[in-house]
C-alpha cells in the first residue's frame, strides 16, 4: 500500500479505489521505517469508504490490527449524514484511563512496596471474569448505567472533585438503559469495581521527569510525587453491548446499499433509529465504565491508606484526570472554515481539546485537557496536554498508549524460558497478576517504544509532554 510522507511526523495514503476521502497516520520517521502493519493500513483505507466521512481517516503511532477500525484509528462523520460504527469504538466501550496523585514522595513507600502490591491486589479483583463484592439489583444497576461516575460518589466512594476532573463529568446524558439487553444488564450486576484481565492494570508509579512545569503545577504533578494510574473500562457489560449491536448492524447494514469492504465495519447511520439505539446503549457503557475506575479509585486510596497508616489527609490522593479511549462522541468541529456537529470515533485514541474548550474541566480550562498515555509495565507511562494543532488537524484527537507489536501468541513463545517477574524486579518494579500467560502476553517487548510514540505526538503537536511517570508497582489481570 502506498504511503507518503507529507511532513516529518504525518504520513498519507492517497485516495484510491472507493476511499472518499485520504487515510493519514501520525508518526515518526523512524516509527514508519519500522511499520509492519500492513493489515492495519488497509483498515485505515477501508474506514476512508464510509459514507460521510470527514477530512481523513486517521491512525496515531500506537495504531495496529483491530476490529473493522484499526485500534488507534480516528474517523469524524457528518453527523447528518454520516455513520456509526461499534468496530469503531471497539469491544471494551470506554476502557479508559485515570490518574490520581499523592501527597506522598517515592522514599515514603519504598519501604512497604511489597505489602502495598500484595493489599492492592487483594482488594481489586482481577482477572477475566472477575467479580467484585458490590452485587448490583436491576434497580441500582440501571441507575450506574445513567449516571456513571456521579453513582460511585453518591455511594460514598470518592468526592464530587473527582467527577469534575473526569471526561464528560463521567456520565454520558444520553444513556437509555432500556436499549440495553438482558444479557449484557447480567453480566454486569456483578463486575462493577473490578480489573479485569489483559492490558488492564493498576500501576503505582512516580513522577520521574516534568517537561512543562507551569502546566505539571496546573495539573497537582510534581518531580518524585507519587501516583497512581488506573487502566480499565466496561467489562462484561460493555463487550455484550458490542456484541449485540454487531450481531444487529451486520443485518441491518445489508438494507442500506453501503458497499462495505468488511463486513467488520457494518454500521447504521447516525440519525437513524439503529444508530440512535447504539449510540444509548454505548453511552450506558461509557457510564458503566466510568462508575467501575471511581470504585478502582475509591479502593486504592483505602489500601494506601491501610497499608501506609494514614489518614486521608496526609495521603493527599486527588484524581487528575479520567479519560476514555474507546468510544464515539457528539462534537463541534470546525470543517472547511465552518463549525459542523459531527460523531467521531476514537478507537485506541483520546481527546486532545486545547485551552479554552468548554469541554475541559474548569480547573484545566486555561492550559489544555489532560491527556494520559500509559505504556507497558516496564518502561513508563506519560502525562500530555491537548492543543489547537490538534483541534485543527485530528478533530481534537491524539494517541492512546504504546500499541502492540506482538501478538499475544507472538508474545507467549517470545518469553518462553524467561522469568518476566524477576526481569521486573531487577527494574525496581514489583508486579502480581492472575492468569498463567497474563505477564507473558503483557511482557514489555509485546509493545511499541512508548517514548517513540509519544516523541511522534508531540512533535506533531497534536498534543504536547508534561510529565513522565516510572511505574514501582503493578497489579494485572
Amino acid at each position: 500500500m502506498e504511503l507518503r510522507q507529507i511532513s516529518p511526523y504525518c504520513y498519507e495514503i492517497p485516495r484510491t479505489g472507493n476511499m472518499r476521502v485520504p487515510g493519514r497516520i501520525f508518526m515518526n520517521h523512524r516509527m514508519a521505517t519500522q511499520l509492519a502493519e500492513e493489515e492495519a493500513l488497509k483498515q485505515v483505507a477501508n474506514v476512508a469508504t464510509l459514507p460521510g466521512i470527514l477530512t481523513a481517516s486517521m491512525a496515531m503511532p500506537d495504531m495496529h490490527w483491530g476490529y473493522g477500525f484499526p485500534i488507534g484509528g480516528v474517523a469524524a462523520f457528518d453527523w447528518n449524514d454520516g455513520v456509526i460504527s461499534p468496530g469503531g469504538v471497539g469491544y471494551d466501550i470506554n476502557c479508559g484511563v485515570r490518574l490520581a496523585a499523592t501527597g506522598l514522595e517515592e522514599k515514603e513507600i519504598r519501604p512497604v512496596t511489597g505489602r502495598l502490591v500484595q493489599a492492592l491486589f487483594e482488594n481489586i479483583p482481577t482477572g477475566v471474569g472477575s467479580t467484585g463484592s458490590l452485587k448490583l439489583s436491576l434497580k441500582e444497576e440501571m441507575k450506574v448505567l445513567r449516571e456513571g461516575g456521579r453513582w460511585a460518589v453518591r455511594q460514598g466512594m470518592g468526592d464530587p472533585s473527582d467527577v469534575e476532573c473526569t471526561e464528560d463529568g463521567g456520565c454520558m446524558d444520553v444513556a437509555d438503559p432500556s436499549v440495553v439487553s438482558s444479557r449484557a444488564l447480567e453480566r454486569g450486576t456483578k463486575q462493577l469495581g473490578t480489573l479485569g484481565s489483559g492490558n488492564h492494570f493498576l500501576e503505582v508509579g512516580v513522577v520521574d521527569e516534568i517537561f512543562d512545569e507551569a502546566t505539571a503545577t496546573a495539573f497537582g504533578l510534581s518531580e518524585n510525587q507519587v501516583t497512581v494510574l488506573l487502566h480499565s473500562g466496561s467489562r462484561g457489560l460493555g463487550y455484550q453491548i458490542c456484541d449485540d449491536s454487531l450481531a444487529f448492524m451486520n443485518k441491518h447494514v445489508k438494507t442500506l446499499g453501503i458497499a462495505l469492504p468488511d463486513r467488520q465495519l457494518a454500521c447504521a447511520m447516525i440519525r437513524s433509529a439503529a444508530g440512535e439505539r447504539y449510540f444509548s446503549a454505548m453511552a450506558c457503557a461509557a457510564n458503566y465504565a466510568w462508575a467501575n475506575r471511581q470504585i478502582l479509585l475509591h479502593r486504592a486510596r483505602e489500601t494506601f491508606q491501610q497499608v501506609l497508616g494514614i489518614g486521608p489527609r496526609e495521603l493527599a490522593m486527588h484524581q487528575v484526570y479520567d479519560i476514555c479511549h474507546n468510544i464515539a462522541k457528539r462534537e463541534t468541529h470546525t470543517v472547511d472554515g465552518k463549525p459542523k456537529t459531527v460523531c467521531v470515533h476514537r478507537k485506541g485514541a483520546t481527546r486532545a481539546f486545547a485551552p479554552g474548550h468548554p469541554a475541559i474541566c474548569e480547573a484545566y480550562r486555561h492550559v489544555g485537557q489532560p491527556i494520559l498515555i500509559p505504556g507497558d509495565m516496564g518502561t513508563a507511562s506519560y502525562v500530555l496536554v491537548g492543543t489547537q494543532k490538534a483541534m485543527d488537524e485530528t478533530f481534537g484527537s491524539t494517541c492512546h498508549g504504546a500499541g502492540r507489536v506482538l501478538s499475544r501468541k507472538a508474545a507467549k513463545k517470545k518469553s518462553k524460558g524467561r522469568a518476566i517477574h524477576r526481569e521486573l524486579a531487577d527494574k525496581g518494579i514489583l508486579v502480581k497478576w492472575t492468569g498463567r500467560s497474563t505477564l507473558a502476553e503483557e511482557m514489555p517487548d509485546a509493545y511499541k517504544d512508548i517514548d517513540q510514540v509519544v516523541e511522534s505526538v508531540h512533535g506533531a503537536g497534536i498534543s504536547k509532554k508534561v510529565a513522565r511517570l516510572r511505574p514501582i508497582v503493578v497489579i494485572k489481570g
